[in-house]
């Protein structure tokens, strides 16, 4: 049996489809990092605590908590490409809500968008990860879908600079200190201009994503799906599931990995305003300069994400996993432990670390399910709620501690990850049985 080294990782027939799909990673890449330096915004906009700014979060991967399996049933009865455009017109719509939220300057209002937005994205991630595995030959199948992820940073450094440019930098310097002691009156022109600078750039999102739906609407994508008349039985599907002890601990080391992620990206806004206000930096100035550290943590996650793309292919994913995890927790304990910059070059490192932890976990997870991998998709990516609890969670802890110690909720996620990837190995999960499609069960 050839190895996956033999075997091209695209081939040409689906170049095109492929690329095409791909376009989608960096689409959820830029609402993801877009949206993670908004939690400080809308603390600062509307004078909410680190908590209820977090709420951003919740709602934000609440949508994938809510919509993943629904979305993979849907799939499952249609198609991958009738899952691609439920989501990319949900994803309009989303955007397309910041116009009454920010007229308004309802909070929920903007929680709705969020969350509408990201039910399209479920849709998204559960129909694209699969359709790229399925692009091809199962040797490379994960190699396939670490290329398609790679690019998924790519748009994420560009919702980060967008952020960066176009709205942290753009907003009122007024300190949140200094707008809690203005009256009413004098508040209110403050908050409408930048609530109408929060608003450009997703509205903008929103037609460029609907320029995609348009395409995707014509492109001739192959087909991948089940037989119409060929029944569901989901009940069958979900049993398997479950006693596939690799499957369910994939999903339990996802949601940790996109805990830790979001909270990294999120909360280095908060680590980096402390460490340059007492540096004697403004607050607007600390702020941009942080979105630079995040910026530049996002640079080094995608070079680190082509090496180690490269690295799986002569290490066994588990073993990969498990030392990107030691990583995360040795960078970790220096965000907590180191003061000053010291501590935020540690926040910046843990990047490096989380770089192929998604794609390899989701690989690990899949690898040998068949159909059932629509439905085990949806579990992984329903796992991103991860992302919906852990943030308000770290957002309590800045209030009621401080910043460093709330790093210790990221600690914990990667001893939970490093768990999983020594288990994997251990049990004999290779790059070579995960790549010739053999699926572990307990």
């Amino acid at each position: 049996m050839s190895s996956s080294t033999d075997q091209a990782v695209v081939p040409k027939k689906y170049l095109v489809p492929f690329i095409l799909v791909t376009t989608l990673f960096a689409l959820w890449g830029f609402a993801n990092d877009i949206t993670n330096p908004m939690v400080k915004v809308f603390s600062k906009v509307l004078l909410m605590s680190n908590f209820e700014g977090s709420l951003v979060q919740a709602a934000f991967y609440g949508g994938y908590c809510v919509m993943a399996i629904p979305a993979a049933i849907f799939i499952t009865k249609f198609s991958y490409k009738s899952g691609i455009l439920s989501g990319l017109m949900l994803y309009v719509v989303g955007c397309m809500l910041f116009i009454p939220a920010s007229i308004t300057g309802a909070f929920a209002v903007f929680l709705i968008a969020y969350f509408i937005m990201t039910c399209g994205l479920s849709f998204l991630e559960t129909s694209a990860n699969p359709y790229i595995m399925s692009m091809g030959d199962e040797v490379t199948a994960t190699r396939r879908l670490n290329l398609a992820q790679a690019f998924n940073p790519m748009g994420a450094l560009t919702g980060m600079f967008i952020a960066k440019t176009f709205i942290l930098s753009k907003i009122n310097p007024t300190s949140q200190a200094e707008r809690e002691q203005l009256s009413p009156e004098a508040l209110a022109p403050i908050t409408s201009s930048d609530l109408e600078i929060l608003r450009a750039p997703y509205v903008i999102l929103g037609i460029v994503v609907a320029c995609f739906l348009v395409a995707f609407i014509f492109a001739q994508l192959p087909k991948k799906d089940r037989n119409p008349g060929e029944p569901l039985h989901l009940g069958a599907t979900f049993k398997r599931l479950i006693g596939n002890r690799n499957w369910v601990g994939g999903v339990i080391a996802q949601a940790f990995y996109v805990g830790a992620q979001i909270m990294c990206w999120t909360f280095i806004i908060h680590y980096g305003t402390e460490v340059f206000t007492a540096e004697g930096m403004s607050e607007q100035d600390a702020e941009s300069l942080s979105q630079g550290y995040n910026i530049a943590a996002m640079g080094i996650f995608l070079c680190s994400r082509f090496i180690c793309t490269f690295i799986l292919k002569y290490f066994t994913p588990g073993r990969l996993l498990f030392a990107l995890a030691l990583g995360g927790i040795a960078t970790s304990l220096g965000a907590i432990y180191l003061d000053g910059r010291a501590g935020l070059y540690s926040l910046v490192a843990i990047s490096a670390c989380m770089s192929l932890m998604f794609p390899t976990i989701y690989g690990i997870a899949l690898k040998g399910l068949g159909e059932d991998a629509k439905l085990g998709s949806a579990g992984l990516i329903m796992a991103i709620g991860g992302g919906c609890l852990m943030p308000p969670l770290q957002g309590w802890m800045i209030d009621q501690y401080n910043v460093q110690v709330s790093f210790f909720l990221p600690l914990i996620c990667f001893v939970v990850i490093a768990i999983y990837g020594a288990t994997t190995n251990k049990d004999g999960i290779t790059s070579r049985r995960l790549t010739e499609g053999e699926g572990y069960t307990a």
